[in-house]
């Protein structure tokens, strides 16, 4: 018997698809990042980067209030 429970996953989003919820263009994603008025993402790889699904939906709320 196998106890191993899984843990719910979170989606993670690369760029494109974060662009796509966030009508902006690249650099001014990258600019907010850097500003802090954006979520940093996490690095899977030197050119690979990704963003949790959580932290957008948090952004998304941040900005409707």
């Amino acid at each position: 018997m196998s106890t191993n429970a899984q843990k719910p996953t979170e989606k993670l989003n690369r760029l494109p698809s974060v662009l796509h919820q966030f009508p902006v263009g690249r650099a001014t994603w990258w600019r907010g990042i850097k500003e802090g008025r954006f979520p940093a993402g996490i690095k899977l790889s030197p050119r690979v980067t990704v963003w949790r699904q959580s932290d957008l939906d948090a952004l998304i709320q941040s900005l409707s209030k």
